[in-house]
């Protein structure tokens, strides 16, 4: 199986790339299934259905989340009646939505469908909401996923570098890939674990690149200047998708290879 994940998709101008762009990569390169971190793609803060309506339209087959989840009020009725959104596993017990779930990968490859797990955690170091443990539940989850297949792709929403990368040595050979999101800076840490997990701490964010993680610039630095409440509009150029590649031995789950990606929209 050939996949691709779509890092943080930031207000319309990521949702701009992903439209542009996923077609094309998903032919260019036989891709079987599209996961994307859509947390930030309603005007930079939280998803909509309107909105997870249309990325969805335009290619991609999962959307995550992350800890902007409940930015915007209607994001209740995704939860309620989208299976193919999922928010952090790691809400407690009676939190609407769920955090994993089990989809068909349709491809000519397969001679009909291959089954993939995917799977959204949201890390504690430095970030909010504070939500239970994801190590105790992810390992409980990754169990029950693979009662029905092997091939399962983990969303790692978390600040800490040591917390993602605990997190993928702990995942390693249970998970087909563990990859990172929320610190909208890709890493080039790309590699296979041992046991055979594909692993990056960090996708990196879909949509303008000419700011502050996706944000203007001016505003971003008067609040470090001042202290002073800002508002933080997204920005508008050099836009760009960034995420990852992997490559998966369908019998095995195992990764074979994992690949950044990095593509420019071109500007208008």
């Amino acid at each position: 199986m050939k996949l691709l994940f779509i890092g943080d998709i930031v207000g319309k101008p990521g949702r701009r790339a992903v439209k542009t762009l996923v077609p094309r990569l998903r032919e260019q390169h036989g891709l079987d299934f599209v996961i994307a971190n859509g947390e930030n793609s309603a005007g930079g803060s939280g998803i909509t259905p309107l909105i997870a309506g249309e990325i969805f339209a335009d290619g991609v087959d999962v959307i995550t989340c992350g800890d902007h989840l409940w930015d915007q009020k209607e994001v209740t009725e995704l939860l309620a009646n989208e299976k193919r959104f999922l928010r952090p596993l790691n809400y407690p017990v009676g939190t609407p939505g769920r955090g994993s779930g089990i989809f068909e990968a349709q491809s000519p490859r397969f001679k009909g469908q291959s089954l993939i797990g995917v799977l959204n955690a949201q890390g504690r170091t430095f970030i909010q909401p504070p939500l239970e443990n994801p190590f105790l539940l992810a390992g409980e989850e990754v169990k029950r996923l693979r009662e029905r297949t092997k091939i399962i792709f983990v969303d790692f929403h978390a600040e800490a570098t040591s917390e993602k990368i605990a997190f993928g040595r702990f995942l390693d050979g249970q998970v087909s890939a563990v990859v990172g999101t929320h610190t909208h800076v890709q890493t080039a840490d790309e590699q296979i674990l041992p046991g055979g997990t594909a692993y990056l701490t960090d996708a990196g964010f879909t949509g303008p690149h000419d700011g502050c993680l996706g944000r203007e610039i001016e505003p971003v630095m008067k609040k470090f200047l001042t202290g002073m409440a800002q508002r933080f509009e997204v920005a508008k150029n050099r836009v760009m998708l960034h995420g990852a590649m992997i490559e998966i031995d369908d019998a095995s789950g195992r990764a074979i290879r994992i690949q950044r990606v990095s593509e420019s929209l071109p500007a208008m």
